[in-house]
């Protein structure tokens, strides 16, 4: 990609960023240089981040935006794109924060398309394999990495008779039932083994939340969920498809089924 279509898409993925959480049910707080996204009611808990056109924000503005955070008792967050704010980044770290950096890629629309997984489907709202397909991510992130991990279908059992899951269960069945996100799985003798999603605003789709249980990594399954997910986000009129990687190495993978490189997706929160 040219260096001018980097731009465009950045200012394009700058304007996805701030629109989803709108749609998404969170209410807009204005604090000048950032916005604070609040949900309204159960859902996803949103973030805050650099208002559209806004000036850079300082220290001061971060702590603000914290202190707020604080009294409503939603998470201490912060996302941003760093090519787009590039100073957010100190002035984050100034009031105390820790960030972290992620590779933000953008399909590239000349990437041939990846046949379909044997394996891998896309779930309806009322698919009986929902709850586990919702819960499979949680536990992949639990155990962060390429390598292949302890957890697995007694886990995912486990994890999946837990009241939360029941709560994430239907969020997304009634995200999907609305058309606000797909869900694609990999499904194997009736045990969900990967799980992701995409979040489609206007023609522009973002793929989340892909993760696979660590006791069956390393199988390709999280490309192939990925390969599902794209195909059909471009099936439904999506002109860009991108995401964020956890990272190098798992960048590496998603290159493989023509994602590329365009920028750096950063988030800072309390250091644990």
């Amino acid at each position: 990609m040219t260096d001018h279509m980097i731009d465009s898409t950045l200012s394009e993925l700058e304007r996805y960023y701030d629109t989803v959480p709108r749609v998404g049910g969170a209410r807009a707080e204005d604090f000048g240089p950032l916005t604070l996204f609040v949900q309204e009611g159960d859902g996803w808990q949103y973030y805050a981040r650099p208002a559209l056109g806004g000036p850079a924000a300082t220290a001061a503005d971060v702590e603000r935006v914290l202190a707020r955070q604080r009294e409503l008792k939603v998470p201490e967050s912060f996302e941003w794109v760093a090519e787009t704010s590039p100073s957010l980044r100190a002035a984050a770290e100034a009031a105390g924060l820790h960030v972290h950096a992620h590779p933000l890629m953008v399909l590239d629309p000349s990437a041939a398309p990846v046949p379909a997984h044997a394996d891998v489907r896309l779930l309806e709202a009322g698919d009986p394999l929902l709850a586990a397909a919702v819960t499979v991510p949680a536990l992949a992130f639990a155990a962060p990495g390429t390598a292949i991990g302890e957890a697995g279908p007694a886990e995912l059992a486990a994890a999946t008779a837990d009241p939360g899951a029941e709560a994430r269960r239907a969020r997304v069945s009634g995200m999907l039932a609305s058309g606000r996100t797909a869900l694609a799985a990999a499904v194997r003798d009736g045990v969900v083994l990967c799980s992701g999603q995409y979040n489609p605003v206007g023609d522009v789709a973002e793929v989340v939340g892909v993760g696979t249980l660590p006791s069956a990594r390393r199988q390709g399954l999280a490309l192939a969920v990925t390969a599902a997910l794209v195909a059909q986000a471009l099936e439904r009129g999506a002109r860009t498809v991108f995401l964020s990687a956890g990272d190098e190495d798992v960048a590496r993978v998603y290159a493989r089924i023509g994602f590329r490189h365009v920028g750096t997706a950063l988030i800072a929160e309390p250091a644990a």
